[in-house]
């Protein structure tokens, strides 16, 4: 199921500095979880929600990561940037920058690990809510060295993205975004104005009057370390089981 000619794309751009000095020695996103590369995992779930194409965005010191990209058999065409930035938001604005014709996309960044279930339920409730011009995953479950803080009225519109969590704070956000128009513009425009991180371009779609929403996951597992790989295996084994 394709919704709204949606793009997908995944940033991959980061060093993983954390999990090589615990060992592993290859690009995060080639980290495997029972035995599938954490972006084969992505690539394959998003082709099962009727993605077109993915486009992933990696840095220039990942050839391990370049070669299993380019080598492996997926349903569909990889559109790969290879390119070092200076952060998440950098690489996203470039996708955005290289695609001036789309019209809505879903992001992850490469270590957000989920049940493809709930995230079937959230990409088909983000084409039921026409008018939010960011859809946001955000979940209870704190598994971030820093999360980023979600506070939410009664109808899960998104009132404040936080630091830190106040008496009201029930969620942190997830890693996956869907975007239409206004707010893929809005990260170009952050960019230029000086941001620097994925956190201050969603302050700066609610400070532009952007209705931005949430769509809750039960649980989302963020790789940093290779103790995260245990809790994202574990999780995963829960749902087939």
């Amino acid at each position: 199921m394709q919704l709204e000619e949606m793009e997908f794309a995944i940033i991959a751009a980061g060093e993983g500095s954390r999990l090589r000095k615990e060992g592993f020695n290859l690009p995060k996103p080639l980290l495997p979880l029972h035995g599938v590369p954490l972006i084969e995992r992505l690539i394959r779930v998003f082709v099962k929600e009727g993605a077109q194409r993915v486009h992933i965005i990696i840095n220039k010191q990942s050839p391990e990561l370049k070669l299993f990209l380019e080598k492996t058999t997926f349903e569909l065409p990889i559109v790969l940037i290879e390119e070092d930035t200076a952060s998440s938001l950098h690489s996203f604005a470039l996708l955005v920058k290289n695609n001036p014709d789309w019209s809505s996309c879903c992001l992850t960044t490469t270590d957000t690990v989920f049940r493809p279930h709930e995230f079937h339920a959230y990409l088909n409730a983000f084409h039921q809510h026409k008018n939010a011009d960011a859809f946001m995953a955000v979940t209870p479950f704190v598994d971030d060295e820093s999360p980023l803080y979600v506070n939410t009225d009664s109808q899960l519109r998104v009132a404040a993205f936080l630091d830190t969590a106040t008496a009201e704070t029930k969620y942190v956000s997830g890693g996956i975004y869907c975007f239409r128009q206004a707010a893929m513009d809005c990260a170009l425009s952050s960019v230029e104005a000086g941001n620097s991180r994925m956190r201050n371009f969603q302050r700066a779609l609610l400070e532009n009057d952007l209705q931005v929403e949430a769509f809750v996951f039960e649980k989302v597992v963020d790789i940093d370390h290779l103790k995260d790989r245990v809790v994202a295996e574990q999780f995963l084994s829960e749902e087939v089981s």
